[in-house]
Parts: C-alpha cells; structure tokens; sequence
C-alpha cells in the first residue's frame, strides 16, 4: 500500500497494491501492521456500509465531538464519489481547510481520516457503495456536523443543482456557529 500525505495533516489517501488477471482483482483493503508501519495505530472496531441510490446524494459534513470522536478508513466499492474532509483541530495550521478526492471502484483508493476531521462524500454516480471502519462507536450524544454548503469553508462540489440530502443534514450548523462553540 502506498499512503500518500494529503495537504491536512495527520490525513492519508491510501492506494493500496492491486493483482488483477483473467478473473478480476485481489487487494489488501486493512493490515493493521502496514498501517502502524504509517503511524496509523487505531484500533478499528465497526465496519459500516451505505448505498446511495442516486447519483449527487450528499452525506455530511459529519463528525463526533470529544470524547467520542471517531478516525474512520474510508473507500468504495461500487460506483464513485467526491470525498471531503475538512480539518477541525482547533490548534492545526490547516484549521478550517478542505481537501477532496475522488474515490472510485475503479480507483480502488481508499482515505484515512483521523479524529478531529468533519467528512462528507457526495455520488458521482447511481448505486454508489461506500465502506467504513471507525475506531469508536457511534455516540447520539456526540453527534455532530456543519452543512454541506457553508459560505466559509466554500466546499467545490462538483453537482449540477441542489444535492441529495438527509433533513437532519439539511439542518446542520455553519462553520462559524461551530467555532464559536469551541471557545
């Protein structure tokens, strides 16, 4: 695998070694020695997986606040998406910066997100698949998130029109009423 350092620090678009002949493919999706070769030392302990039916379903931005925040391996495995991350460490020199990347069947790439990190995908095509690990449970308590389309963060998504949206994503808090939540 090879884990490529993204412009957020702590973050990893992951490419991970791909055998492909006659009768498909073979790939290492999770090793945790290779990851803790990368200084990725998490303990995942819940797989999740989603189907969105739609091409430009949005899901996100989300997170879990402290103590219960979640690092989360990403990728898919039908279809395709645009993945965002966005760095919330209050004290990071990336802080309220996006990044985005495609992640694809096709590409096989994979995103590791760490803790402190809001994260949202968006379907680039019909029946997109998408699989997770986290290293912490979900906690209602926790949950939280900023919407899709705040003015501060400025995400590029590349949709036509108004995305695909939950009604509790289409509520979500901006950036700014996030910080000044940290304070």
């Amino acid at each position: 695998m090879d884990f490529i350092k993204t412009k957020l620090a702590g973050s990893f678009l992951i490419e991970p070694k791909t055998f492909e002949d006659q009768r498909g493919f073979f790939l290492e999706s999770y090793s945790k020695k290779i990851f803790e070769e990368n200084g990725i030392n998490d303990d995942f302990i819940q797989d999740n997986h989603s189907l969105s039916v739609e091409k430009g379903v949005l899901r996100g931005l989300h997170f879990q606040l402290s103590p219960n925040a979640q690092s989360k391996l990403v990728r898919v495995v039908a279809g395709s998406v645009f993945d965002v991350i966005v760095d919330l460490r209050k004290d990071s020199k990336t802080f309220g910066q996006w990044q985005g990347f495609e992640l694809s069947a096709k590409n096989k790439k994979m995103l590791y997100v760490p803790r402190g990190f809001a994260h949202a995908f968006c379907t680039l095509e019909e029946n997109t698949e998408f699989v997770y690990k986290v290293d912490n449970f979900y906690a209602p308590e926790s949950d939280s998130g900023i919407i899709w389309n705040d003015r501060t963060l400025a995400i590029d998504w590349p949709i036509e029109g108004e995305p695909v949206i939950s009604e509790k994503d289409g509520k979500l808090q901006t950036f700014e009423e996030f910080k000044a939540l940290m304070k």
